[in-house]
């Protein structure tokens, strides 16, 4: 669990550290995990270091929320105040999230 763990934290860290030193917009974690992807992928490091570890956070994946949708109680004025702009939001990236990904999957089942 620990070799899992560190792994999973020092990809972590050189995603915050590729997000700040190069000043980039993608939040580190998300650099953090393409990272993991790629060294998955290219077996790097193997499955079985980081599954155990993988598999308990998944588990218990419920408890990291509660931090965020405590912060969303704090900011429920505003949240009140800017509902409409938020739910048109929501909804435009979703209909733009389905469509980018209908267009890539209709792309990739006419290559099979």
């Amino acid at each position: 669990m620990i070799k899992g763990f560190t792994i999973i934290f020092v990809l972590l860290f050189i995603g915050d550290a590729i997000s700040n030193l190069l000043n980039i917009p993608i939040p580190g974690n998300v650099i953090g995990m393409v990272l993991m992807t790629i060294v998955l992928k290219y077996k790097i490091i193997k499955l079985k270091d980081v599954k155990p570890v993988s598999d308990v956070l998944v588990k218990n994946l419920a408890f990291f929320f509660i931090p965020p949708g405590v912060g969303v109680i704090v900011y429920f004025n505003l949240i009140k105040s800017e509902f409409v702009p938020i739910v048109a939001a929501w909804v435009f990236s979703t209909l733009l999230v389905f469509a980018f990904v209908g267009k890539i999957q209709d792309r990739l089942s006419k290559r099979a």
